[in-house]
């Protein structure tokens, strides 16, 4: 008779270990964001519901082209908690990206969120690394209409492969997925990595850590 009841408690455990992995769900219906407040939480606090109104849970602008006219070729466009308060504990957010001909979204992470991407207009490469020691590159062109996941944290990138412009729209599951930009955040970051430790972790000339870092 043992063995069954230690059989229960070990899944009685497990399933409470699991409970406490997930993100609490709301317990109300909604939480909009007020940006004014001075509580400090881990997200948002919410505003009275009471004066919870329409444009809270709105947002216009995915309908206009990004200006692609940048060093990397492509505009993102956020519609996170930021821009949309009434996404506030909801765990969601989305992006519309614009490419410009072989414009690129540099390689990045969400160090909250998973992502979904569709394709609505182009040819895109996209791909992501997987974590050591496989350090797997996987990669796939997509087309209009066609769906790539990138999981929570792993780098990623897109590509526009054609000489037209490429759009796509990307739902993330966080309100506030973050995002690092490897080469952003390696060399541009506030104050500087010391170069030296750039040098041998990346077994690169100085100089060229140097001239990245002033690029950045």
């Amino acid at each position: 008779m043992a063995t069954p009841i230690i059989l229960f408690e070990l899944l009685l455990a497990l399933s409470i270990l699991v409970a406490l992995a997930t993100d609490h769900s709301p317990l109300q219906d909604f939480c909009v964001a007020d940006a004014k407040s001075q509580v400090l939480i881990n997200g948002l606090a919410c505003k009275d519901p009471k004066l919870a109104e329409a444009n809270d849970f709105f947002f216009s602008g995915l309908h206009l082209e990004g200006n692609t006219s940048n060093a990397v070729g492509s505009m993102v466009t956020p519609v996170t908690v930021s821009q949309m308060p009434g996404l506030n504990t909801l765990g969601i957010s989305m992006v519309r990206i614009d490419y410009a001909p072989w414009g690129i979204n540099p390689p990045h992470t969400h160090p909250r969120a998973s992502e979904i991407l569709t394709v609505l207009e182009g040819h895109l490469e996209v791909g992501f690394v997987t974590s050591i020691p496989e350090n797997r590159h996987i990669t796939k062109v997509l087309k209009k209409g066609d769906v790539f996941v990138f999981p929570i944290g792993l780098i990623h990138y897109q590509r526009n492969v054609k000489s037209t412009n490429a759009t796509a729209i990307a739902a993330l599951s966080s309100q506030n997925p973050g995002v690092i930009t490897i080469a952003n955040s390696v060399f541009g970051c506030a104050p500087n990595i010391p170069s030296d430790i750039l040098v041998r972790a990346l077994q690169m000339d100085k100089n060229l850590v140097t001239h990245l870092q002033s690029i950045f």
